[in-house]
């Protein structure tokens, strides 16, 4: 049997605490064909010029040989104008122009959501990160942002669960398989979706679901199955790439205990920890959904119209021609450039209140968790390479302080 290539190595599932090596490798090859017809590309410079290429498709009906649709497009698998009119749509409710300081007037209720979280584990002196903080936070913000009932959630965990669990090449069983599962939880997600804005349209609220339902702007207003794709896409992603971001945060700082310190020392350290963060460890490893809409010649390889391209930006990010020690944590680099929230017209379309969620998140766990550790280095992780975070996060600490406003 001939070895794995090396990205299929990355995706292999005893490489998921550490695939950095392993880029490291991939990125000899800056445009590698894999035996499937598809070509990686893990270099910072051609991944930067492929995501703002017009001759790069989102849309999946431009293969060769197209794959069946689970029957929800949303704005991330289209292509301008139709993305464009999406999007435009969703952000009316969500940032700029029409809502630009949407995000930043949540900082007040993000704050209470942590502080909540932490003085719920302020009786123990063990936690998991993940159960406990990262992931009950933006999932609460994100029900509340979006109008979905927070006692919903043990139903929709189970649905993106599966269906995060089915992205890119790293799942369990084979393809045929793994799109069946995908299908049937689309299908059951879309129909809770469904019956929820519905029920918004009939009886709107100061919510997205509303916003999307009832709004007939410029662009008119969106079908049914656009309202659905894209509550879809915000609930989904609008709470797990946060989890992975706070999650690898922590894992990183605790890693790192002098940083936490300084943390408590200069709070306002968090922003850029989290950038580098973006960088370093980001939530998101791989863009898979791009296609060749012409032939496309870069780093010296001709990738064929129709073929599919995969845009592996956790590797981009660590490219040392990028960068310098780019293995190195260091939120004190002057110049902090990645890939984490992807780039062009399909830059991450809640970027902002990610950093903002992260922030206030690792902020207040440095300050008032008093001597944290790690229980187990490496964390157990979870199944996708695709969007790569530790399952579960257990730490030790000896106390934690009371809430106190930081200034």
């Amino acid at each position: 049997m001939e070895p794995a290539s090396i990205y299929a190595q990355i995706h292999q599932f005893g490489n998921r605490a550490d695939p950095y090596s392993l880029y490291a490798e991939l990125r000899k090859t800056p445009v590698a064909r894999q035996e499937d017809g598809s070509y990686v590309v893990s270099t910072y410079e051609e991944i930067v010029a492929l995501l703002h290429d017009p001759r790069v498709s989102s849309d999946r009906r431009n293969l060769a040989d197209a794959p069946p649709s689970d029957g929800m497009p949303s704005f991330i698998t289209t292509d301008p104008p139709e993305h464009d009119r999406l999007r435009r749509l969703a952000m009316r409710h969500f940032g700029p122009p029409h809502s630009p300081r949407k995000v930043e007037s949540l900082r007040g209720e993000l704050l209470e959501i942590v502080t909540g979280l932490i003085d719920g584990i302020a009786d123990r002196t063990e936690a998991d990160i993940v159960d406990d903080v990262a992931y009950p936070f933006p999932v609460t913000v994100i029900c509340r942002l979006l109008g979905v009932p927070l006692e919903d959630e043990p139903r929709f965990h189970k649905w993106a669960d599966e269906i995060v669990e089915t992205l890119g090449p790293s799942g369990e069983g084979d393809m045929a398989e793994r799109l069946k599962r995908r299908q049937a939880t689309v299908v059951t997600l879309g129909q809770y979706l469904g019956e929820l804005a519905e029920a918004h349209r009939k009886n709107p609220g100061d919510d997205l679901l509303s916003g999307l339902v009832t709004d007939d702007g410029p662009d008119g207003s969106m079908s049914h199955l656009e309202v659905i794709s894209t509550a879809a896409l915000l609930l989904i992603a609008g709470h797990e790439t946060t989890v992975n971001l706070i999650t690898n945060g922590m894992l990183t700082l605790l890693r790192n205990p002098s940083l936490i310190e300084r943390l408590r020392q200069e709070p306002d350290l968090v922003v850029h920890t989290v950038e580098e963060l973006l960088r370093y460890e980001p939530p998101v490893h791989f863009l898979s959904q791009r296609v060749a809409l012409d032939d496309i010649t870069i780093a010296g390889v001709t990738i064929p119209k129709g073929s599919p391209i995969v845009l592996a930006l956790a590797s981009g990010s660590r490219d040392p021609a990028h960068l310098r020690d780019p293995d190195r944590f260091d939120p004190d680099r002057p110049y902090i450039q990645h890939l984490g929230f992807g780039g062009g017209v399909h830059h991450c379309f809640g970027a902002p209140l990610a950093r903002l969620e992260a922030q206030i998140a690792l902020r207040e766990l440095a300050h008032r968790l008093v001597n944290p550790r790690l229980v187990t280095d490496p964390p157990p992780y979870r199944p996708s390479s695709t969007l790569r975070g530790p399952r579960h996060l257990v730490i030790e600490y000896d106390r934690v302080l009371p809430y106190e406003p930081i200034t």
